[in-house]
């Protein structure tokens, strides 16, 4: 009796369980951002967020949770509870924080939904600097070894790991200074506070259109559509390519009605030529990719920067 008792019960809970899924949403979505305001990560999130209500019977919206280079936020979505109300923003640095030691999650523990967008590393520098060229800035910096402030988005995160194999790659030393984000660090280049950021064109593509900031190089394998003047780090004798990405995560155990669902937005969203210009006006690349294909991706970055970090030393 007792044993039959318990199989009921379980039987019941697992039919509430997929009542409960197949009725998601009842209630908002919190969208975790591990990153400020202004940046690229945000501004991506903020768009997909736009365009996913229109699909939605209740609305998602987003959270900022800075701190740790992405570790906070991350954490945040990685020990969520599984039941489709706070989701978030994955990012490349699912690949690197666990590789440094900084969190106790691997990259595998998310369940990715969809990848939304993907962009290189960029070295820019204020307008006034004295370098015309990525040769001279390069040059400067071997001969004047920390003299050099690179801003990044956090210790650990793709744009210091970037200056970092750039480091490494050419014989430079930098300065390294973390921010909470991409859009703090470039006000800070814009204040004459740090020499360079190696953050995404598009976090400073208006700096570039208003004569502020000049873009140096960039590291891709090909030359960035909007900036088709600016060279790649691998035509100009150094091979290194470095790109972020951002795309829907949940937490593990999320059960497969909800990540269905979440799967079916995305998929609207991510195909939507709307989206796709409004992402594009931002001069953000549009790229969307489903989760197993997006989950591909997150297999491969995670053994290149386990590889490039044991080589840099910063693996712990």
């Amino acid at each position: 009796m007792k044993r039959l008792t318990q199989c009921l019960i379980f039987c019941l809970l697992m039919v509430t369980h997929s009542l409960f899924a197949n009725n998601y949403p009842t209630r908002n979505i919190e969208v975790i951002v591990p990153y400020a305001a202004g940046g690229g990560t945000d501004l991506v999130a903020r768009a997909f967020v736009e365009m996913a209500n229109k699909h939605l019977p209740h609305n998602m919206g987003v959270v900022n949770k800075t701190g740790g280079g992405g570790a906070v936020g991350l954490t945040e979505i990685v020990t969520a509870r599984p039941n489709g109300y706070k989701i978030g923003i994955g990012t490349v640095e699912l690949t690197m924080l666990p590789n440094l030691g900084l969190v106790h999650w691997k990259a595998t523990d998310v369940i990715p939904i969809a990848l939304l967008n993907a962009e290189p590393a960029a070295i820019s520098v204020n307008a006034n600097a004295p370098w015309s060229n990525y040769q001279e800035f390069i040059d400067y910096a071997k001969e004047n070894p920390d003299k050099i402030r690179i801003g990044n988005s956090g210790s650990g995160a793709i744009w210091h790991i970037a200056a970092e194999a750039l480091g490494e790659k050419t014989g430079a030393k930098f300065k390294h200074i973390p921010y909470a984000g991409a859009n703090p660090a470039v006000t800070e280049l814009l204040g004459g506070h740090i020499e360079a950021v190696t953050v995404s064109p598009a976090e400073v593509i208006s700096h570039v259109k208003n004569g502020s900031i000049k873009i140096l190089a960039v590291m891709s394998e090909q030359r960035v559509e909007q900036f088709p003047d600016v060279p790649t780090l691998k035509e100009l004798g150094v091979d290194l390519s470095i790109s972020t990405w951002r795309g829907l995560v949940v937490p593990p155990n999320t059960s497969p009605a909800i990540q269905q669902k979440l799967a079916e937005v995305a998929a609207k969203v991510g195909n939507d030529p709307e989206f796709i210009a409004a992402l594009e006006k931002m001069n953000v690349t549009p790229v969307y990719l489903d989760s197993e294909s997006f989950a591909e991706i997150i297999k491969k970055d995670n053994l290149f920067f386990q590889q490039i970090m044991q080589k840099l030393g910063l693996v712990q």
